[in-house]
């Protein structure tokens, strides 16, 4: 067992799956994977299960039904205690998080931080293939949830995370609410809230190569109302 272990949700990820899953691997000898499916309906399970069988370093966790996104991590969360990892990442399934920047985010966990976030909105980070319609959503959305929730982070809308295992030992994951990506929003200010330290460390955000955004009106939505629900304590 190695020291890290990178959980990647994955639904509808037949495509993306093989091939991210074998860039991790080459990129970062430090860590494992957990690839979390929701009955994806395309096979992706069962291609998981398949890379499972020729790769030690790879374990799936399979799960009746799509529940969003932070079920899944939640999911993943437990069984990535229960197993003993002390450093637990999350990471997306189609390479708009980009493999490469893992050694620097857990290089940064294991040099003190409880929560390493990986960043487009500091000095080196950034978007690739994104219009200016999508960058406004984006950097609006992370200044809204900064601006209502009082913190200084500059991506709260991220999801390539390295937590040191106390903080998710400690951030109380039955009362987390949020589904979609206000989980994200949700997880870092919690952290925050218990006293962690956070850092940011500079990534390159890319736009998925295949496959579909699950970005839907619902899941925005909730995000627009969970940081009130956060800052009000509801």
């Amino acid at each position: 067992m190695n020291r890290a272990l990178v959980c990647i949700p994955t639904y509808n990820e037949a495509e993306n799956i093989e091939p991210i899953t074998r860039a991790v691997l080459l990129t970062e000898p430090r860590v494992d994977i957990l690839i979390v499916d929701d009955n994806s309906p395309d096979g992706t399970g069962q291609i998981a299960d398949r890379l499972a069988a020729q790769e030690p370093r790879i374990r799936v966790l399979h799960r009746a039904k799509k529940e969003g996104l932070g079920r899944a991590y939640l999911a993943a969360f437990r069984w990535a205690l229960d197993a003993g990892y002390p450093y637990i990442i999350e990471m997306d399934a189609d390479f708009s998080h980009d493999p490469r920047h893992l050694p620097t985010l857990l290089d940064a966990a294991e040099a003190g931080a409880d929560l390493v976030l990986g960043s487009r909105y500091v000095t080196g980070g950034g978007t690739v293939n994104w219009g200016v319609g999508r960058q406004l959503i984006s950097r609006g959305g992370s200044l809204y949830a900064r601006s209502i929730l009082g913190v200084g982070i500059q991506d709260l809308t991220g999801g390539f995370k390295c937590f040191h295992r106390r903080v998710l030992e400690g951030l109380e994951l039955g009362q987390v609410q949020s589904t979609g990506y206000a989980f994200q929003i949700e997880l870092t200010y919690r952290t925050l809230k218990k006293g962690f330290t956070v850092k940011e460390v500079p990534i390159i955000f890319e736009d998925r190569r295949v496959g579909h955004s699950k970005m839907s009106r619902k899941i925005f939505l909730e995000a627009l109302t969970m940081v009130w629900r956060l800052r009000l304590g509801v």
